[in-house]
């Protein structure tokens, strides 16, 4: 989802910062940051327009792209991108027992109109509301939607961009770089994180050093229509949004797509089975529920270096 929740304390992890070249852009509903060692900096705006690609592709927004035209029009052509992210929707979807949809289209776009007109829905109307993974179907070239139903990648398709870029900046034999989409965020190298708190906008949750590594962070505090009990987090089987938790960041060197799509499941998620499926996966986590206590997994020092806590 959009998140705003992580901030680069530095960009890398340099004895010289003048050897790092920074540049910033508005793509994918948000801020993208690209940090990239000066000897690499002509990589820099290809690597935009890696993430421009992403964004034509995966938007629900823009009439060009074949996620809008499958939405609106019942069927569009795919290209490798949306090929690629349906194929891992319906991975993610199933390792999070469903908690993970692309399917909750219908209540994002349409009820709550979330980035757009936005809403309050109703009872009713979520009630009624479709969120069945197999409302559609797709190939290699094609996807057909074939019950009422809307897709949207939101909950995945930032760590998705920050992927491609990521291996964007490896194929040419980057050594230290990150790519930030706000709450995603992948280090070639070191780099210094800082978890922000919802509960005071002046300390962070959390610091960090990470080293090849990723983070994902989800919230439910910051996007919201009128009230935060009406936030963007929306559970596919209740249909409602999320309430257990305020922040949930994880750390790991699994792809940040993975993350991404982790991070929105388990913020949906019963508080035992999150932590339940969490146990299970080669990651470490910071987690703010809402009733202000925070959770630290006890492998945190295997992912991170330097951590400090509020």
């Amino acid at each position: 989802m959009f998140r705003l929740f992580l901030v680069l304390l530095s960009y890398l992890a340099l004895e010289a910062d003048e050897g790092v070249v920074t540049r910033q852009k508005v793509l994918m509903g948000t801020f993208v940051t690209l940090c990239v060692e000066s000897t690499h900096k002509e990589l820099i705006e290809p690597s935009f327009e890696v993430l421009g690609n992403i964004d034509k592709s995966l938007s629900s927004f823009d009439r060009d792209s074949p996620i809008y035209k499958l939405n609106h029009n019942k069927s569009a052509q795919l290209d490798s991108y949306s090929y690629e992210a349906f194929q891992l929707s319906l991975e993610y979807y199933k390792q999070t027992d469903g908690y993970f949809n692309i399917a909750i289209g219908k209540i994002t776009k349409d009820l709550y109109r979330f980035g757009q007109d936005e809403r309050i829905a109703t009872k009713k109307e979520l009630k009624a509301a479709s969120t069945n993974m197999n409302g559609f179907e797709f190939s290699r070239d094609k996807a057909i939607i074939t019950g009422d139903i809307k897709v949207d990648f939101g909950g995945m398709g930032k760590g998705y961009g920050v992927d491609k870029a990521i291996a964007f900046l490896k194929e040419h034999k980057v050594q230290k770089a990150i790519v930030a989409l706000s709450g995603d965020i992948c280090c070639i190298g070191n780099c210094k994180i800082a978890v922000n708190n919802p509960l005071c906008e002046d300390m962070p949750l959390a610091t960090f050093t990470l080293k090849n590594s990723g983070v994902s962070t989800s919230g439910n505090y910051n996007r919201y229509v009128k009230e935060k009990k009406y936030n963007h987090l929306i559970n596919p089987k209740t249909k409602e949004s999320a309430s257990n938790f305020l922040s949930v960041t994880l750390i790991s060197k699994l792809p940040s797509a993975t993350l991404d799509a982790y991070a929105t499941a388990v913020s949906v998620m019963p508080k035992n089975k999150a932590y339940a499926f969490l146990d299970l996966q080669p990651l470490a986590y910071i987690i703010l529920e809402s009733n202000k206590s925070l959770h630290i997994s006890q492998n945190i020092n295997d992912y991170v270096d330097n951590l400090k806590c509020k």
